[in-house]
């Protein structure tokens, strides 16, 4: 697999590791973060860090883009000149999760000064940026697809869903499902706890059949252990769940089930859990049932 010439554009929780992975598989990797001491530490790997974005961009073949939402990337794309400074017929890899809508927005701006985009967002958390697993889900041209191969071939998975937007749109799917079987695993074992079973074996019993997943695995197992530190913040789940109902409003589509978990999410959240793994819904249902 060919290298690059790359640079990556937000150095939080998962763009360390993933520039880390970047920088192991031999591209050349330029990285720009609003807090510059955040990627200091991949200097030591290889990349250069620069103080602005315009001049971070400014030689690469492809930019990475993991930022916090459609704003954000706005503002550091089209406001604080890495658009205008990225080479013509650069691409860049949106990996952030925003909104179907503010991807193809964002495309258009782009096409507009010769350069290329994907949406590409990502799930598998700080685990799998760090293996190289994780899944990722790209909208856009085929044929940019096929360029962008080096990069994700460094980071885990890609599949290519369809147009652009259509990346986003399958990150919130991924997203709305994750957030609700959090929920339903969450409400399942404490009610067995209540019933007088013991949670861990519950967990162990139903592992392998029909209500088997990752999150009965990976969560249930936090939930056993009472451990919610944060690998996915509860904020970032609500901010999914509503763009997800956003998306759903624009398209005339009706999802009770999400707005439903979207209302439990911000109540755990008021009730002083935003800091914690989104798994710690387990915590708030605890608390509506006297289980804390």
């Amino acid at each position: 697999m060919s290298t690059m010439k790359l640079c990556v554009l937000g150095i939080g929780r998962m763009g360390l590791p993933m520039a880390r992975r970047l920088c192991a598989a031999g591209h050349t990797v330029q990285v720009w973060n609003r807090t510059r001491a955040k990627a200091e530490a991949l200097a030591a790997v290889g990349a250069q860090v620069h103080d602005t974005p315009a001049t971070a961009v400014a030689e690469a073949e492809a930019v990475v883009c993991l930022l916090e939402d459609g704003p954000v990337v706005a503002q550091v794309l089209f406001e604080l000149g890495a658009a205008n400074a990225m080479p013509p017929g650069s691409l860049v890899i949106d990996m952030s999760s925003i909104k179907p809508a503010e991807a193809r927005a964002h495309a258009e701006l782009l096409a507009q000064r010769g350069v290329s985009h994907l949406d590409a967002p990502v799930s598998g958390g700080t685990v799998g940026a760090e293996a190289g697993t994780l899944a990722i889900m790209v909208g856009g041209d085929a044929a940019d697809f096929e360029r962008a191969a080096p990069v994700f071939a460094a980071l885990g998975r890609a599949t290519h869903v369809g147009p652009h937007g259509a990346g986003q749109l399958t990150k919130l799917a991924n997203q709305m499902i994750v957030g609700i079987t959090i929920g339903a695993v969450a409400e399942a074992l404490l009610l067995a706890e209540r019933g007088g079973a013991h949670m861990a074996k519950v967990r162990e019993a139903i592992t392998g059949g029909f209500a088997d997943s990752r999150v009965l695995q990976v969560h249930g197992q936090r939930m056993v252990e009472r451990d919610f530190a944060p690998r996915a913040r509860m904020t970032v789940q609500l901010k999914d769940l509503r763009n997800a109902l956003d998306t759903a409003s624009a398209l005339g589509f009706d999802a009770p089930v999400t707005a439903l978990f979207e209302r439990l999410y911000a109540q755990a959240i008021a009730d002083g859990l935003a800091d914690l793994d989104h798994a710690a819904l387990f915590v708030e249902l605890a608390r509506r049932n006297g289980m804390t």
